[in-house]
This record gives structure tokens, sequence and C-alpha cells, in this order.
């Protein structure tokens, strides 16, 4: 890891990957930024990574994340592990705490994310029985055995679209009174989802470690090779809140197609953002996040107005990347220069 260094353009705080593909523009495109993560999150949790064009399935959560992480240090940003747990406004813009480490920064992206709402056990492994994204996993249970968990209109709405992948769908209220309105409890009743009342005591696994069945209060046991817990999500806001981001009534962070929030130089991205939480997605908006905070950021062109008070743009004043970034630039190997620079060591 880098040293960092006291001040920054663009302070991303959350390493997964919309934050980082957030820094990985705003780099590029010639903003000092550093990253400060916490580690875990929901994409270090997969054992293997779905829908992602270009990387294989065999590749986990956490080596996305680390070949990522080191594409942007060699980009130029900055990568510290750590835990934000303040961040301050100032006359310059924010001052940014993770522990022994404090840096100020003229943006903030929170790239926060949540947490999922897990059940009670006995539960599967998550990634062998347990999963929590539709779009992503139910592909791998086309015609096999799953289950849905919970009691909300989500729960009873998810079951019902399992129907799509496979024609043997329990949804499993676990002894809780179903909370689904009436309308969707009819609607329910004309697909074929069983509904099981009674609660899980025990789960049965194979060889390679995933689920196979689970064990009911009434000595049942019922086959299963997956299914999707539908409980919620905690969405991580606290940082937000401390400095004023407005929040929209399902928890999430509002946010413009920039990822800019009601407070200037305060942008989010990712999961703690509506939408579909899913690694393209937050790749996608990630992107957008990093080239709107360039477009804030970018010296040049100077405006009309700044020409004036500040007198015209000087050769003297280009290139507006710090010297750090040119260095990591003009010795990338997909710089041009690259080369010419190395036969002059």
């Amino acid at each position: 890891m880098r040293q960092m260094t006291d001040h920054y353009e663009v302070t991303v705080v959350g390493g997964g990957p919309a934050g980082l593909t957030t820094a990985l523009y705003t780099t590029r495109l010639g903003h000092d930024t550093a990253v400060i993560n916490r580690g875990g999150g929901r994409a270090a949790m997969m054992l293997d990574t779905h829908n992602v064009i270009g990387i294989t399935e065999d590749t986990s959560g956490n080596e996305l994340l680390s070949r990522a992480t080191e594409q942007i240090q060699e980009y130029g940003a900055d990568y510290h592990r750590g835990t934000v747990t303040d961040i301050q406004s100032t006359d310059e813009g924010f001052a940014v705490t993770a522990g022994d480490t404090e840096v100020t920064t003229e943006h903030v992206v929170l790239a926060t994310g949540f947490s999922d709402k897990r059940p009670d056990p006995p539960l599967p492994r998550t990634g062998k029985g347990l999963h929590y994204c539709l779009h992503c996993d139910a592909y791998m249970f086309v015609d096999e055995p799953v289950y849905v968990m919970g009691t909300s209109e989500s729960a009873a709405h998810v079951a019902m679209i399992m129907l799509n992948f496979t024609p043997d769908v329990d949804l499993l209220t676990r002894g809780e009174d179903p909370e689904w309105s009436d309308e969707t409890d009819t609607q329910l009743r004309n697909h074929p989802v069983e509904v099981v009342h009674e609660d899980i005591t025990g789960l049965e696994k194979d060889d390679d470690g995933w689920l196979s069945a689970f064990e009911f209060e009434d000595g049942t046991v019922r086959e299963y090779r997956g299914g999707f817990p539908m409980y919620g999500s905690e969405y991580n806001t606290d940082l937000a809140e401390s400095l004023g981001v407005e929040l929209n009534d399902d928890g999430t962070i509002g946010v413009d197609d920039h990822g800019r929030t009601n407070v200037d130089g305060v942008y989010a991205v990712g999961d703690v953002t509506p939408g579909h939480n899913q690694i393209p997605v937050a790749m996608g908006e990630g992107a957008r996040c990093g080239i709107g905070n360039h477009y804030d950021l970018r010296a040049f062109p100077r405006s009309l107005d700044d020409i004036e008070s500040e007198g015209p743009v000087t050769e003297a004043d280009v290139p507006a990347v710090s010297e750090k970034l040119k260095e990591a630039a003009t010795t990338h190997e997909g710089h041009p220069g690259a080369g010419e620079a190395a036969g002059d060591d």
C-alpha cells in the first residue's frame, strides 16, 4: 500500500465494485483519489462471480476486489484499509477520519452499501444454498427445488418469480404470520407455490457443502438446492446523515444520475443508493459517479468569469494533473511514452 498523502480531490469511502470503479475513473481522469475501505461487504462474500462480462464464474468476490484494488493503485490512487468513523465539513471541503488516518478532500463519495438482514439459523453457507441476489443466482437453480424465506410482500412475489426458473418452489414462513396483502395472497394461491408454515429445525448438506434439505419441526424433510431469504436490508447511512444528506423513504441515499447528493461535494454510489444491487449495475453507477466528479472538479476550460478574475490559462498552468498522477500515467504500460520513460532509467 502506498503511503497516503494529506489531501485529495476525491476520497471514496468503501471498496466494493461501485467505489473502486468510481476511483478508477476519477484517477484516470486526473484527480488525486483515495479509497478508504473497512473490508467485508456483499461482494467479498461471493464464492463465485456471476453476470460480469469477461469475468469467469470461478473468480471469487475477494479475487475480483483484490484485482480491482491493484488496478486503481497502478493508476496512482491510494488505498487504505480502515473504518471511516467521522467526516466533517471544512472551508476547503471535508476532513475524513479513519482510525489514526485523517485526510482532507474536496469531494467525498459514499460507497458504504448495506447489510442483508439474515434469518435465524440453522442456515446453509452463503453461496452454497443461501443466496441474496435473485437476478444473479436464479440461473443456478433452473429445474431444481428452491425455497424462498420470509413473510413479506417481496417474499411472496420472489416465490412466484422463481417459477420462471423451476416448477418446485416453497415459501417458508418459519412459523411467522404472513404479512403480504390479501391481493397478493390471492395471486399466490393461483400459482403452484407451496407455503410451508413450520419452522426449520435442521439442515442437510451434500459432500461438497451445498444444501440438500431442510428438516422441519413437524418431522418432515424437504429437499432444496438453494434459495433466497427475503428479510430486507439495513443501509449504511450514518456518515451520510451526519453530513445532512437526504435519504429516500426506503432508507437509500437520494442521488442524481451522476451520484450527486443534496450536499455539495458529497456523492453516493452503489448499493446504498436506489436500484438493482448487482455488480455490473454498481460498476456502471461508479463510472457515472467518477465522470460526475470530473465534471465538477476539472480545471479547464476556465470559465469567462474565472478568466476575468484569474487571467488566461498559461502554459505553466497545464496539465492540471498532479505530479504524482503525471508520473503514474506516463510510466503506465498503456501510455505511448511508457517505454521511452523506462529506457531513460
